[in-house]
């Protein structure tokens, strides 16, 4: 009896082991998902308010460029405000009709094309395109494979709005 108890000593330790593994990697990847949902809806809202000074005519009366644009949606990033002007890739352009083909400028490889982004916010009465890309760092690799990749262990969050400017 006492050689069986002898053997049950470490149960509880190997099988807190086994289970600990996957229990962890499932409650990083909730608290990561959770945090990129945070961040895109913070990135919506910032899209919103930094593409309203656009279609007010405010940004062009302040001669705003792609930095500036930049700048005006970092600045509504709330927490993630510090790096935001790194991660944010921006395309601002204007549009013949709403209908017309706005998929980002891409790479053969699949990789956003940086150079052929654009800053053009319009005149009165333009239609205005307005995309932002923002790269989010992932803890759980796994979960890079679920959404757009923006290389390895980020994501790329993608936000964008469309409208026609105010008659300023």
């Amino acid at each position: 009896m006492s050689r069986a108890r002898k053997a049950r000593e470490g149960a509880a330790a190997l099988e807190f082991a086994l289970i600990a593994t996957p229990f962890f990697l499932l409650l990083f990847s909730i608290f990561q998902l959770g945090l990129v949902f945070v961040i895109d809806a913070i990135a919506e809202n910032a899209v919103l308010k930094a593409s309203r000074l656009v279609r007010t005519g405010q940004a062009q009366a302040q001669g705003f460029d792609a930095g500036k644009f930049k700048q005006a949606f970092c600045d509504e990033m709330s927490v993630f405000k510090s790096d935001c002007a790194s991660r944010t890739t921006i395309d601002v352009r204007v549009v013949a009709r709403f209908s017309d083909n706005t998929d980002p400028p891409r790479k053969e490889n699949g990789e956003l094309d940086l150079s052929q982004m654009n800053y053009d916010g319009g005149k009165a009465q333009d239609l205005v395109v307005v995309r932002i890309w923002y790269k989010q760092p992932m803890i759980v690799p796994s979960l890079t494979q679920a959404v757009t990749s923006a290389g390895a262990g980020q994501i790329l969050i993608s936000t964008a709005t469309a409208f026609r400017n105010e008659p300023f």
